[in-house]
């Protein structure tokens, strides 16, 4: 099967959209970005490509008998199954990279001690990964980092302390090594990967037997051919592809939200470190643009600059601001000021919630300006990006819209923050197909 391939090297996060020949969405994929380019750009490719395996499994299974009206269920298992598998091949790879960079390290007296209190830790992160894989559970993020690194803080502390064991010297050890971990793809076959979960969700399921296992061996064999690779986003000259497989953010994201939304006509989207303002034709060809002008004011990276000064996640600021009884109102979106305004704001007493609503309007207000610059909205309206799922930031965009261009359709994707690869996989395709 012939796979076309956009990869979206954001600021922040790396996307990744697999299509087939018929222009259908086979699978998209998610990584942090990192320093290291090349390897952000093989982990959410890689990622789309186990979307897509899943996509293909699911039209194999709608037909087995002993599935019917389970399907959802019983896929929901082996994704399951399958991200624990994952894991404990990632953890692996973890403490091995820790060992050796802890027997590389010479303090005085410690590294027994060192080596005990990491298997110690190891330890017990497996046997917790079974309770963060359980049907159910929620994490607070899905990536590899932020799961084993909050938890391995966490338990590593109090091993320190009862082991007199430098804590400043494991942690040391843990950044220097979680950030080799995540600067190579997972390793290993993703065929076996595939059929260990499979063995584990027929065992969790009551043994469907070869019913299941028939049509998901059948769909793992289906070979996935990239025929064609197009790379764009923030970071897209470190993309390793020749420059003919390079578009522009403007040109996918108007041709991704054109393929969401066939109606679009005008496109907002606010990343990691820029907001662009897009005009698009009825075939979803750019006709204008504007963008931010110098400085990542007002984008995802202001928020992430927020979120820090306040202590809290990225994703907790969006429901906390819509809790406000008033909109205070933020002078700057300036991220070097950001600090000492919400500083300012706090010592007078201003309720978090209603500065978070003043930020949101106030990042709402400055893509409006860079909207009415490229050439105002017209019917369709497409909000796309990252900051597409911040509800408060939703919120004040639909006030905004209403009261300056009045009834407008507006549109927004839960699969927004893919709209750039999506438009890259579709500039894939037609380089085959023209």
């Amino acid at each position: 099967m012939n796979c076309y391939i956009g990869i979206d090297l954001g600021s922040t996060t790396t996307k990744s959209v697999v299509m087939d020949d018929g222009g259908q969405v086979l699978g998209r994929g998610i990584t942090n970005s990192r320093s290291n380019y090349d390897t952000a750009a093989a982990v959410s490719k890689q990622e789309a490509l186990i979307d897509a395996r899943f996509t293909l499994l699911r039209r194999g299974l709608e037909g087995a008998p002993s599935l019917k009206g389970k399907v959802d269920a019983f896929l929901g298992d082996l994704e399951r199954h399958f991200r624990h598998v994952q894991f404990l091949e990632q953890l692996d790879d973890l403490e091995q990279t820790a060992r050796r960079n802890g027997r590389g390290l010479r303090f005085a007296g410690q590294e027994q001690a060192l080596g005990e209190a990491l298997g110690e830790v190891f330890r017990r992160l497996r046997e917790e990964s079974e309770a963060l894989f359980a049907p159910g559970a929620r994490r607070r993020s899905d990536f590899f980092r932020d799961i084993a690194g909050s938890r391995f803080m966490a338990l590593a502390e109090p091993l320190c302390k009862e082991a007199g064991l430098s804590f400043d010297l494991m942690l040391n050890v843990y950044d220097k090594s979680i950030i080799e971990v995540e600067n190579r793809p997972p390793s290993g076959a993703m065929q076996g990967k595939f059929l260990r979960a499979l063995e584990l969700a027929l065992g969790a399921g009551g043994g469907a037997g070869d019913a299941v296992a028939h049509p998901v061996r059948a769909a793992l064999e289906i070979p996935l051919e990239e025929a064609y690779v197009v790379g764009t986003g923030y970071g897209r000259v470190r993309l390793p592809f020749p420059k003919e497989h390079i578009r522009s953010e403007i040109l996918c994201h108007g041709l991704g939200a054109h393929i969401m939304y066939d109606g679009t006509r005008t496109v907002l989207d606010i990343g990691g470190q820029d907001t662009k303002a897009i005009q698009v034709d009825k075939e979803g060809i750019v006709e204008n643009f504007q963008m931010n002008d110098r400085c990542a004011a007002g984008t995802g990276r202001y928020l992430g600059y927020v979120a820090d000064e306040m202590k809290m996640g990225l994703h907790e600021l969006g429901p906390l601001a819509m809790k406000a009884t008033k909109t205070l109102r933020i002078n700057s979106t300036c991220t070097v000021f950001a600090g000492a305004e919400l500083r300012d704001r706090l010592a007078l007493g201003d309720k978090r919630e209603d500065i978070l609503a003043g930020l949101h309007r106030a990042i709402i207000l400055r893509a409006m300006s860079i909207i009415s610059r490229s050439g105002g909205i017209r019917d369709q309206f497409t909000f796309t990006g990252g900051v597409a799922k911040n509800e408060a930031a939703v919120r004040e965009l639909r006030k905004l819209v209403k009261e300056n261009y009045g009834d407008v359709t507006i549109n927004i994707n839960p699969d927004s923050i893919y709209t750039g690869a999506l438009g890259g996989a579709a500039f894939a395709r037609r380089a085959v197909q023209a």
